[in-house]
């Protein structure tokens, strides 16, 4: 399998991909309702045999040449990560840590106020370790639904929620939603890196925008990804939130953006015969 970059090259992509760890999918698709390009970026880097890389970031909206930040945050990962020439371990996480600050610098180089956020994944024989920067989010759960990993976004509606200030429903409507304080091209940004996760046979890791986040409610997220072939699964959230934002129902999240979506199923270990 080869790099899958998405750059925001095409108004819809959807693209399923199975490696020698697991399945993997991803879809991408421009705000509809805005004459302006797809400022997400995504990226799919396998390292090795036994190792890869996903990536979500989001060019900050409002500021110029946001997608040009999330390009260049994805881009300059993908490359610090291709130098260690498929070594991993310690070598694969100083790469992402090496690769995620010299993002935030050339971003900041720009000199144009844009930014990005980030959720990175590095995946690898049974494990996940999540990187993230902002509000772009890393979950996991199993085939039964059960909840076993999600990134706080770096924003204080994240940070009502975490300490349980807010409900989830309430955190949806609130006027300060997408107010965000982490974000890769700020002089004082932060990578918050979770510790390694062991993934069992069959768990689903998802990255997305929020574009995703803004539009559904965790347990609607987790019921539309925990089984089933994944690239139903994909394909059925996706028009899913692409419903939810064309449509305001009240008490449902509606807010049109654009979203990107990836997803990591673990298939179990073959079993070998005896020789």
């Amino acid at each position: 399998m080869h790099d899958r970059m998405y750059l925001g090259d095409h108004d819809e992509e959807l693209d399923v991909f199975t490696t020698g760890l697991g399945q993997v999918a991803a879809a991408t698709i421009g705000d509809r309702q805005k004459n302006a390009p797809n400022e997400d970026s995504a990226a799919i880097i396998p390292v090795d045999e036994d190792h890869l890389v996903l990536i979500v970031a989001d060019g900050v909206g409002g500021m110029s040449e946001a997608r040009r930040a999330s390009n260049l945050t994805v881009e300059t990962v993908r490359e610090a990560v291709k130098r260690i020439g498929g070594s991993t371990g310690s070598k694969l996480r100083m790469a992402i840590l090496d690769g995620i600050e010299a993002a935030n610098r050339k971003v900041l180089e720009l000199g144009t106020g844009s930014a990005s956020t980030l959720a990175l994944a590095e995946v690898g024989p049974a494990y996940v370790r999540t990187y993230h920067v902002g509000d772009s989010i890393a979950l996991v759960c199993g085939q039964r639904g059960r909840l076993k990993l999600t990134t706080t976004p770096h924003s204080p509606i994240g940070f009502a929620m975490e300490a349980g200030l807010l409900d989830e429903s309430e955190a949806l409507q609130h006027v300060d939603l997408n107010v965000i304080f982490n974000v890769v091209g700020s002089a004082d940004m932060r990578i918050e890196i979770g510790s390694e996760l062991p993934l069992a046979p069959y768990d689903t890791l998802l990255l997305a925008s929020d574009g995703l986040t803004d539009n559904l409610l965790q347990e609607e997220i987790i019921h539309m990804i925990r089984s089933g072939p994944l690239e139903t699964r994909v394909c059925g959230l996706t028009e899913l939130v692409q419903g939810r934002m064309a449509c305001h129902d009240q008490g449902k999240p509606s807010k049109p953006d654009d979203y990107t979506v990836i997803l990591f199923r673990r298939q179990a270990p073959r079993l070998r015969g005896k020789s």
